[in-house]
């Protein structure tokens, strides 16, 4: 019994350990090559299942919740609570997913968005000209986080931004720890820290009700709290979403904006400051379109952004290389064969993005950034080896926003100014976090506006 135990602590620290080194798969890499793609194990306290089969993880992702549900860390599932859009199942979630997707989608919305995130760029890369040095990692969290709290609530700048900026900082310090929630433990400050963003957002969303009960309007919902005040169905299947769950997901929403899409950036950043040829053709193509802009004296749409095909490339490996999302766990409702691998009811899956993403089967010379392959790739490239925003139902609904924010970022960076970047390194536990934040000293271009 000593020695399973002291294997099973073997394998937790060598699971982390990976997570220190420059090949953080390299966990997956060795259990590979001894037992093949899909193998059992035992890390972080829980028995699992490891799939790096990109077949088999395209099974457990497109799964509508009838033979896998999700399955968190513990320390995740107390911060979010049970009701949360990434721990619900069934025809809530589909309810939930379709309403914000369908938000996050419309044109409208882009078209909008579009010169918000214009203007929280211009406002951040601006202060840059007045710094001696720059943390990309933070400076970027300044731009991702505003616009995305203007999407979910209509929150611009202000005590009530402020407050929610400082809160949650403290709230996702929480989501990857140990699960002790004694005073003065990290999960309990971070549960503090959400029950004070939860009695403030609530306050925003009953203020937002009584307001839409007075107007009655039937425009556009301007943010995802109107859409999800909006959605009130009759008979009594479906009733109006209660106050603290629209709340608590609000808050939910938020991490892509202080995690996900800053890194993104970040690592962008980071790949072609590594990579001059890429970092040239880049500023080619956004100086091009500048200077079309320019002539005809033109605003930028979010199809202008969009349209890009070498930045598209860039961002699409940046996606593939960082690895910011590194799979997803599910747990097993009942025993189900996939491919041949038994998978027993009540085990835990973890579906590996991040070792399809690094497979040398599936991409040449995967630890290399190299945008090009895109071209090559292109629209044929298998979705099934290409998943940084999930999958099946519960894919990213906000895939695009998150893809037009980077596209401005990188645009109006490459347009205004020229770097170097000091040494750092990227740390892959318990999240994509560079190791210094990623300190750059800045020159601006003569011709910056």
């Amino acid at each position: 019994m000593a020695k399973f135990k002291l294997e099973i602590q073997r394998e937790t620290l060598d699971f982390i350990a990976s997570g220190y080194t420059s090949r953080p798969v390299s966990f997956m890499d060795k259990r590979r090559f001894l037992y093949g793609k899909v193998f059992k194990t035992h890390i972080l306290g829980t028995p699992i299942i490891v799939s790096t089969d990109p077949d088999v993880n395209k099974v457990v992702l497109q799964n509508h919740g009838n033979v896998f549900i999700p399955a968190y860390p513990k320390s995740i599932r107390e911060l979010l609570g049970e009701h949360s859009i990434l721990q619900m199942n069934g025809n809530l979630q589909k309810r939930l997913h379709a309403l914000i997707g369908g938000f996050l989608r419309s044109p409208q919305l882009k078209t909008r968005i579009t010169s918000d995130i214009e203007n929280a760029v211009k406002r951040t890369l601006g202060s840059w000209q007045h710094m001696q040095l720059i943390h990309v990692q933070e400076e970027t969290k300044k731009i991702t986080f505003d616009v995305l709290v203007k999407v979910l609530m209509s929150v611009g700048p202000g005590e009530d931004l402020n407050f929610m900026k400082r809160e949650f900082e403290e709230f996702i310090k929480g989501l990857i720890c140990l699960p002790i929630k004694f005073p003065g433990t990290r999960l309990y400050k971070s549960l503090k820290a959400k029950e004070r963003l939860v009695k403030r957002v609530k306050k925003i969303v009953e203020e937002r009700k009584l307001g839409m009960e007075k107007t009655d309007e039937k425009s556009m919902a301007s943010d995802a709290v109107e859409v999800l005040l909006r959605d009130s169905e009759e008979g009594n299947e479906k009733q109006s979403l209660p106050l603290d769950f629209i709340s608590g997901n609000i808050i939910e929403m938020m991490i892509p904006g202080e995690e996900t899409v800053p890194m993104a950036m970040t690592l962008a950043v980071k790949f072609l400051s590594d990579s001059p040829g890429a970092l040239h053709q880049l500023m080619e193509e956004n100086m091009e379109l500048k200077k079309q802009k320019t002539d005809l004296c033109e605003d930028y749409s979010w199809t202008d952004y969009l349209s890009l095909p070498f930045t598209q490339n860039v961002i699409s490996e940046t996606l593939r290389l960082a690895n910011i999302i590194n799979g997803v766990w599910r747990k097993a409702l009942k025993d189900i064969d996939i491919k041949g691998h038994l998978i027993p009811k009540g085990w835990c899956v973890l579906a590996s993005f991040i070792s399809v993403h690094m497979d040398e089967e599936n991409y040449e010379n995967p630890y290399s950034f190299n945008p090009w392959r895109w071209e090559k790739l292109g629209a044929c490239v298998n979705n099934n080896n290409f998943t940084p925003f999930g999958g099946g139902q519960r894919l990213c609904p906000g895939l695009e926003l998150s893809r037009l924010e980077i596209s401005i970022f990188l645009h109006h960076l490459v347009t205004s100014y020229r770097w170097v970047t000091q040494e750092d390194e990227i740390i892959y536990f318990p999240t994509v976090k560079m190791k210094r934040k990623l300190p750059i000293k800045v020159t601006p271009l003569c011709n910056y506006r």
